[in-house]
Formats: structure tokens, C-alpha cells, sequence
């Protein structure tokens, strides 16, 4: 485990490698160098399944186009990446790193490596940590093998609904701004910054469970944007809990959790894909003793609309007369004309897109939508939904009517798209990249402007070593992680959950609170580049010298005594602005015991709940993939005289010109010849019509 803090998984390793934040990807290129250098790679996979012959012919067409001539090249291409030099930038021992990547390489397909948040979303570059691990897995060819790496999709089931719109034609740069043409998802935390720059302005705003004034950086500007009517018109909060977002919409649409909803979903849980069918417990209890249900509204708590019925009925209400064209989405598939029922929306799905669904409820006498409401989860079976190399599926002859193949790559292309790879003479499905192989060469890094990344490398972090300077006082702050009970804006009603874990104190190393002087329970002022926060200290050898952490998840906040997030979660605070550039939150009251229906209310011990550390964060946006960094360079000292727990400053203005700084780091490529926005290939959660993609005129 990589983790400058012992966390829990970190705890139950046997090997815990505390690099800089940052590092990481030094690390890892420096085993797979080793892995190179002593001949442990997979040499046939590579051969088959990397884009050597596009790298070669790319940036060595001068050379013999080999196989055997890529692996000298990619040695001598990662040359510097000794065990030294990874020892040096991360603080491991050169010896860890040679241990650990010869035991990769002797694990071969059973090698299996996960990522996830502080080091990819926590640096500058950070997406080159996720490349660099990835590129491990390439070398040992354990990529959807028992035991090794499987991609995201692969484990899971995402079944079809019975009509589906066609994707939107209409192009918007607030989502998907020119100077991130890369990045995977649209843009959202620069939305205040884009409508304070006059890019456009909303009449409408949903925010469906999505908390920004509390989980994004710079909640302040949030606050700014949602209270400014010539920004955003009207600000609907569609939201399970009460959120710090919801003091500032126009309408709070409180939403049925999990256990008030109907809802598919699907986890990588094992080797196999499955589908989980959740239902609204109260609703199906009412329904099977005989009482009539019409909406779920009518079962729930405090008539809680569960969100399916609320779009179907919103969207009947908007086009009463199906003339705009967005009803007939929302009408029965068993009833033509006739408003979509819950339960024919799910019985459609269960009928038609789960594979081996309605021969297993006919076994035993059931409809597929009884099966699922007596069962609630089926795994599809094997034969009908592989998990394992799906790279290898072979094209069948009427898919590969009316393609070329192209005679270097092997590239199979029907009209300009790739739909598979020929490998040995056969046609392949191959992975879902612009050459349908593992791009160890990335062709689109070099045509959209970044030719320097178009291989796996190592980026200096924001927060590299060299930029932090212990001597004035300043620190690497990780904001990642959380307490393994709480998550996100949801768990704020769960009272059991916040009794256990209730507070984020700041982890210092012993060597670093001496030299600050403080020791565990001190008040300390973290100070961030547009503000600073007051917390308490944590003194702990569980984070390395240099570095210290906050959990996230915690620090909520309410603006009234009676309402908002629940009190046993929450201050009381005041939070306003002090000038026209600098807000202040203080807390009025921490967490007391209180008399409610609930008895437990008043047995509440704990009386501080954390934090809001994240006001304080400036917006880091890479200028590649977009995301946000999230690691802070911060000064930490003793609480001045004035300071107070819980105590938060913020200078808005300060937010903005940060934003500009990491803006000025990008490079919209606005001129292409073609007109195009971004790469067609790229898969995306919400995908703009193709004809959108290129600029007219």
C-alpha cells in the first residue's frame, strides 16, 4: 500500500510504503524499469496487445520496426528511473522498490492494482499516477485475468430501459469549457468561476444530489454564484438529506434514499456482473398487505417523492401534450399513449435487458419482475456475460461488413471508427482506445497539444518536496481520505454512524508538532493560499514528517438552531461576508444533546463535529484531465489569541485569481483545421451528439 498515512488498508499490508504525495508514479516507473531490465514482463501480451508498431512508427520510423526494438527503446527511455532516483523523490528505501516490483513481476497475471483518489486526484499530473500503475499491469499482462486487473465496466451490468433520447445537439462550453478538450467529465467546479467571468448564466439549476457548497472547493464562490439572480436564475436542490447547498435554492426537493426508492445498481463486488433491484420498504410492505399504493410519495416518511416518479411527473407536466417531444419517454411501453408506470419501467428492463433473467424466474413459475421483487439481485450468467478478457471476443463476420483493416496497426475501421484490431490474422474486439490496443503511446496526447505526455511518466506535483519549505512553516496538507463510517453529504442523518466517528482533528507527525509546539487537542491555524481554518491536533507516528491530513466528510454546518442537517451532525454557525471579497464562518454552538421524538437525541456526549476544511481550498483544475488536485500547500502554527474551533476565513477574490493561474497552465486547441472540440473516440458519461463535437464556420 502507497499511502503516507496508515490508514486501515495500509495497516493490514505487508508492505506499507509511505512516499511523498506526489511520487508515486516515480515509484512505479522505476518497477516497471526493473520488471523491463531483468526480462519479468509478459513479452506475448506486449507483443499482441501494446501499440508498439504506432509508438515506433510515430517517433522511430528511422529504425526496424520490432517488437524486440520497442523493449531496448522503452528501456533506454525510462533509463533515469533507477531505484536512487525513486528512493530520493519518494523517502522509500531503494531496496522496497526493487523487492516489490520483482514479486509484481514473478505475480504475472495475477498481479492486481487499484488507485483511487489521493494520489490521482490529489496532484498536479496525478492522472499520470493512474497511467504509471496501469502500465504495470501491461507488463505483467494481468489486465481482466483471474486474479489481476479488471477495467471498471467489465464487472458490472448497466441494462438498456425501453427508449432512450438521442444525444443532445446542442454544444455547451460551460460543461465542456476549450481549454479542457481531455477531459472525462464536464467541468463542474468552475462553474462559479466561468458565470463570474460572463461566459453565460443559468435560468435553470439542479443540483441532484450534489452537494457544491460543502464538497467542492471555494464553497464560498458557490454561495456567491447561487445567490446571484443574474448568474442563476432559479436553483432547484433535488437531495436525499438536507445539504449546506440547499440554504441557497429556490426549492428543496427532498429525494428517497435507498431504502425509499426503487433503483438498479451494480458493484464490482467479484468475478462476475449482477444486478441488485432495491424497492421502497414501506411501499412494498403497504402493497403486500393489500393496501393500494399509486406513489411511493404516499409510503414514505413525510410523503418523500422517490425520484423516478418525480422526473416521470415532472416531465408530463412540462409536455402535457407530448408536442416538445420529451412525454414519449415517459410513457408505458405495455400502454401506448399512457403515463409510464414505476413498475413497467422496471418489469420492461427485467423482460428484455438482463440475460438469463426471464429463463431463471420461469423455472420457478414467476415474471421477471417478481422474481426480482422476491429476490432483489440476479447474476447474470457466465456464458452470457463474460468478465474475462473481453478484448479477445472475435468480430463476426456481419460486424466486419464494410471496414478496412489497416495493414501497420491492424486498426479494423468501418467509416472513420475503430470497432476492433486485427492480432495473428484474427479480427478482435480489442479495448475501447483510439487503436483498439493498450496505448502505451498515446496518439491524442500529441495531437491535442501535450506531445511531452504522450508515453507514462512522472509529473512534479503542485506539492512536490521541492516547493514545501518546513523552515516557514509549510506543510503538505491530504484532504483525500475519510473515516471509513461517513460518506459524503449522506451519512448526515445517521446518528450511530457520527457517534463513532465525530471529529477531523489535523494529523501531525510528533517531529512536526515539536517544532510547532503544540500536542494532541491544540487548537492550530492551517493556512491555505485564499484563507485558513482552525482545528485541533492529532499527534500520531500514522503519517510520515512533512505531511499532515484532514478526513473530509465531516465539518457540517447549519444556519439555523431548528433545521437543517441534523444536530447531532452539525454546528450552529454564523457565516457571512465581511467585506465584498472575504466571507467568515464561526460556530455559535457545537453539537449538544437535544429533546426530540428520538430519545437518543438527548444522550448525545460528543460536542464538536469536525471542520469545514474544503471553503478553504482554492480550485486546483490539472490542465490536462481536468481534475481537481486536491492536495494544499498550507502553513500550520499555533491558534492565534483571537481563534476560535471550527473558525473559517475565506477571501473569494484570491479563489478567483488561483483559478486564473491554473487556467493560464492549459491549451485550448480552438484552431484545428478539422474543427473539432475534442477526440471522437473518447467514451464519456454524458456525451453530446457527434455532430456537435466540431466547430461551424
Amino acid at each position: 500500500v502507497m499511502d503516507p498515512r496508515l490508514s486501515n488498508t495500509a495497516s493490514m499490508a505487508d508492505y506499507c510504503l509511505p512516499t511523498w504525495p506526489g511520487s508515486e508514479a516515480a515509484v512505479l516507473l522505476a518497477m516497471a524499469r526493473i520488471i523491463l531490465v531483468e526480462r519479468l514482463y509478459n513479452g506475448e501480451y506486449m507483443r499482441r496487445w501494446v501499440n508498439w508498431q504506432d509508438y515506433l512508427a510515430a517517433e522511430h520510423s528511422g529504425e526496424e520496426q520490432t517488437f524486440e526494438r520497442f523493449i531496448e527503446l522503452m528501456i533506454d527511455l525510462y533509463a533515469e528511473y533507477t531505484p536512487a532516483f525513486a528512493a530520493k523523490e519518494s523517502g522509500l528505501t531503494e531496496e522496497s522498490i526493487v523487492d516489490i516490483a520483482r514479486q509484481i513481476g514473478h505475480a504475472g497475471t495475477a498481479f492486481a492494482a487499484h488507485t483511487w483518489r489521493a494520489a490521482s486526484a490529489g496532484n498536479l499530473g496525478g492522472w499520470q499516477v493512474a497511467r504509471a500503475i496501469w502500465f504495470l499491469s501491461v507488463l505483467t499482462g494481468s489486465i481482466g485475468t483471474p486474479g489481476g486487473t479488471a477495467p471498471n465496466s467489465w464487472n458490472k451490468f448497466v441494462p438498456a430501459p425501453f427508449l432512450k433520447p438521442s444525444p443532445s445537439e446542442v454544444w455547451n462550453e460551460l460543461l465542456f469549457p476549450p481549454e479542457y478538450p481531455l477531459a472525462n467529465y464536464e467541468m463542474s467546479i468552475l462553474l462559479p468561476y466561468f458565470l463570474k467571468e460572463g461566459r453565460g448564466k443559468l435560468a435553470a439549476y439542479f443540483t441532484r444530489v450534489y452537494n457544491p457548497v460543502w464538497t467542492n472547493p471555494d464553497g464560498t464562490s458557490w454561495i456567491e454564484m447561487l445567490t446571484n439572480e443574474a448568474q442563476v436564475e432559479l436553483h432547484a436542490a433535488l437531495t436525499p438529506v438536507w445539504s449546506e447547498t440547499a440554504w441557497y435554492a429556490d426549492y428543496v426537493l427532498p429525494m428517497g434514499v435507498g431504502s425509499e426508492r426503487h433503483d438498479l445498481m451494480s458493484q464490482e463486488t467479484h468475478a462476475a456482473r449482477w444486478i441488485g433491484y432495491r424497492q421502497p420498504v414501506l411501499r412494498v410492505y403497504k402493497e403486500r398487505h393489500g393496501e393500494a399504493v399509486q406513489f411511493t410519495y404516499q409510503a414514505n416518511p413525510g410523503e418523500v417523492w422517490e425520484e423516478d416518479e418525480f422526473w416521470i411527473e415532472l416531465s408530463w407536466r412540462i409536455d402535457p401534450d407530448g408536442s416538445l417531444g420529451i412525454r414519449t419517454y415517459f410513457e408505458s411501453p405495455y400502454r401506448p399513449g399512457q403515463k409510464l408506470g414505476i413498475e413497467e419501467y422496471y418489469r420492461w428492463i427485467f423482460e428484455h435487458s438482463v440475460p438469463g433473467l426471464p429463463e431463471a424466474a420461469a423455472r420457478e413459475q414467476l415474471t421477471p419482475l417478481e422474481f426480482m421483487q422476491k429476490y432483489g439481485s440476479f447474476e447474470i450468467p457466465r456464458e452470457k456475460a463474460p468478465v474475462f478478457s473481453l478484448n479477445e471476443r472475435e468480430l463476426q463476420p456481419a460486424e466486419l461488413a464494410g471496414t478496412s483493416v489497416d495493414e501497420r496497426s491492424g486498426k479494423i475501421a468501418r467509416k472513420g471508427t475503430a470497432i476492433g484490431v486485427m492480432v495473428d490474422g484474427k479480427a478482435y474486439e480489442g479495448f475501447p482506445t483510439m487503436s483498439r490496443k493498450l496505448e502505451f503511446y498515446s496518439a491524442t496526447m500529441k495531437e491535442w497539444g501535450w506531445p511531452e505526455y504522450a508515453l507514462p511518466g512522472y509529473i512534479h506535483s503542485h506539492v512536490h518536496r521541492s516547493a514545501i519549505d518546513h523552515e516557514r512553516g509549510e506543510y503538505l496538507l491530504i484532504p483525500t481520505f475519510r473515516l471509513p463510517t461517513l460518506i459524503h453529504t449522506r451519512s448526515g442523518n445517521a446518528k450511530w454512524l457520527y457517534e463513532i466517528s465525530n471529529a477531523n482533528p489535523v494529523w501531525l507527525h510528533p517531529d512536526d508538532a515539536e517544532r510547532i509546539g503544540v500536542e494532541t487537542g491544540d487548537l492550530l491555524r492551517v493556512s491555505t493560499e485564499i484563507g485558513y481554518y482552525v482545528n485541533r491536533a492529532w499527534v500520531t507516528d500514522g503519517i510520515r514528517p512533512g505531511v499532515v491530513a484532514c478526513s473530509h466528510h465531516m465539518g457540517r454546518w447549519r444556519l439555523e438552531t431548528g433545521s437543517g442537517t441534523d444536530r447531532w451532525a452539525s454546528a450552529l454557525v454564523a457565516l457571512g461576508k465581511e467585506s465584498d471579497r472575504t466571507w467568515r464562518m464561526r460556530q455559535i454552538e457545537g453539537i449538544r444533546p437535544f429533546e426530540s421524538e428520538d430519545p437518543d437525541s438527548a444522550r448525545i456526549f460528543w460536542r464538536e463535529g469536525g471542520v469545514h476544511q474544503n471553503l478553504t481550498f482554492p480550485v486546483h483544475p490539472d490542465p490536462i484531465s481536468g481534475m481537481h488536485c486536491w492536495h494544499q500547500k498550507v502553513t500550520v502554527e499555533m491558534a492565534r489569541a483571537d481563534d476560535r474551533y471550527g473558525d473559517v476565513y475565506v477571501d473569494t477574490n484570491k479563489a478567483h485569481e488561483v483559478y486564473q493561474r491554473w487556467l493560464e497552465m492549459t491549451r485550448p486547441q480552438v484552431d484545428r483545421p478539422d474543427g473539432l472540440r475534442r477526440p471522437l473516440w473518447m467514451i464519456r458519461p454524458y456525451r453530446p451528439g457527434a455532430s456537435t463535437f466540431r466547430r461551424q464556420g
